[in-house]
Parts: structure tokens; sequence; C-alpha cells
């Protein structure tokens, strides 16, 4: 697998307006064999994002024209190309209002290169998993899961997740009835250790809740261990 994803060349755009970080940035990342565009205000990173075809778009927050939650949020309508946010920021509400606003993932500057690359990656494994065989829908309650084709329903309608949230999803559904841990799910789908002040994780919940009719008695809390797919709406 790690050989697979140094192989793979990917396009990403980096929206950020520090000239000299988009320089180092392009250059660590033309010399891990990937190629990165770089643009300087939010308007017309949005209008890259739309029109170009990037694997994966890094998105600073305090960006001019058009800041980094307003260009997520024009982006979300249309795509669901990945996006990880960055930050100067220390107030943990900005992070939230990124994922909110439907971010991957985020990194606080100033970030090490080598964490955002691997940060990119795994990001990209959760949105881009190997071809699986046709599976069959999971049905739990009112909330029916395909694997395959990355649908879901919830009282026969369609509903729109993120990849993120797909993902979070699928594993509480598969383990429906069981208590699965923050530890758990962090590790599994974010490849870090949860940390006792990260509500990374409750954002994603809090949107899954919000999304499925019933939702806060679907997945029910279990206060200080994690959370379960009750199925019962």
């Amino acid at each position: 697998m790690e050989q697979q994803e140094r192989s793979k060349s990917l396009s990403l755009l980096l929206v950020d307006d520090d000239a000299e970080l988009c320089g180092m940035m392009r250059e660590f990342f033309a010399q891990a064999g990937h190629h990165l565009d770089c643009i300087h205000n939010g308007r017309e990173g949005l209008a890259s994002a739309l029109n170009g075809a990037f694997d994966l778009v890094i998105l600073d927050v305090m960006l001019p024209v058009l800041d980094g939650f307003e260009v997520l949020r024009q982006l979300r309508r249309r795509k669901q190309t990945p996006v990880i946010m960055l930050t100067a920021r220390i107030q943990q509400q900005d992070r939230i209002q990124g994922l909110d606003a439907g971010a991957d993932d985020y990194l606080p500057k100033p970030f090490d290169p080598d964490e955002l690359l691997a940060r990119v990656r795994a990001v990209l494994r959760r949105t881009e998993s190997a071809p699986q065989p046709v599976a069959e829908s999971i049905t739990i309650g009112s909330v029916s899961v395909n694997p395959s084709t990355r649908e879901v329903f919830s009282a026969g309608q369609p509903v729109d997740l993120t990849s993120t949230e797909f993902d979070l999803l699928e594993m509480l559904v598969r383990s429906a009835g069981r208590i699965v841990s923050r530890d758990e799910i962090t590790a599994a789908l974010f490849e870090r250790e949860a940390t006792p002040y990260d509500r990374f994780l409750d954002v994603h919940i809090s949107h899954l809740r919000k999304k499925l009719e019933g939702g806060s008695r679907l997945i029910r809390t279990i206060r200080g261990v994690g959370y379960m797919f009750t199925g019962a709406s």
C-alpha cells in the first residue's frame, strides 16, 4: 500500500496568500512526485477548485477577497473534492467551523510538510479506497447504507454525506448495537490518536445526527466511551 501511495502522482491545489509558503510547498510536493498548483486569494481559489480536476484541496482560512470558510461552503454546494484546512488561529472554534463547512481534516500552522503529506494520504485513503466487490446495502431500521455506491438513505430519502461522514456512518452501522469507542473510530478513520479536547469526531457525529431522520436516537453517545448506532429512530 505504501509503495502504491508513493508511486501515484497526485494533483493538488493549495489556496494560501503566503507566497513563500506556497513556493516551499510546491517544491516539497514536487520532490515527493506530486503536482501542486498555488492560488493566493479565495475567489480565484474557488474557481480553480470548481473547474480543475484536483485530487485534494489544501485551503487556508485567512484569505483575501473570500475567506477559507466561505470558499469551502461554496465548493461543497457543487463538489465533494476532499479538503484539508490550514489555520494559524489557535481557537478551537475556528477548526470546528471548518469541519462544519465540510472539511475532511485540518492542520494548524506552523506545520511539518511531512505531516501535511501524511494527512493528504490519509484523507485520500478514506475517499479513494480500492474497488471492492459489489456489496448489498446494509439496512438497520430506517437507515440504508450501500458501501459499493456510497449511497445512504434515511426513511427512504437519499442523504448527502461528505466522504468522512459516510465512512463514519458505515463504521457505526456495521457495529450496530455495539459501543464503538472514540479511540477506535479515530484510529480507523483519521489515523491518529484521540485527544480529550479534540472535537473533530463530535462535529462529524453532530452532522450525521442532523442529516439522518431521528438521528439523535439513532446514534447514542455513551459518555466517556464512544458511540452506538441503535437503529431506533
